[in-house]
């Protein structure tokens, strides 16, 4: 088996944050039901108009990615995020 990859992806939120928020639930609520994989949201403690996505433990980046990337347009989060998505990935470290 494969090392699983951690994705890290984060991101500004410069409008409303109900519907983006809503939006980014829903991304996430699919690749769920899709991959297995439950991510998370989170905020910044310090600056609450920036977010993170936490995925962990992916095995198969090439199927994950098709699934997130359906999942960010069938509900439309890249409109909430003008500066783009910041993806990055980890594996445990030995």
């Amino acid at each position: 088996m494969a090392t699983p990859i951690h994705y890290y992806i984060w991101y500004r939120v410069p409008g409303d944050a109900g519907p983006a928020r809503a939006a980014v639930n829903a991304a996430v609520a699919d690749v769920a039901r899709a991959t297995g994989v439950a991510g998370r949201l989170c905020q910044r403690c310090d600056d609450p108009s920036t977010w993170m996505e936490i995925y962990e433990h992916v095995h198969d980046v090439h199927a994950f990615d098709a699934v997130l990337a359906a999942a960010l347009i069938r509900h439309g989060v890249e409109a909430h995020v003008p500066d783009g998505r910041h993806v990055e990935r980890f594996i445990d470290h030995p």
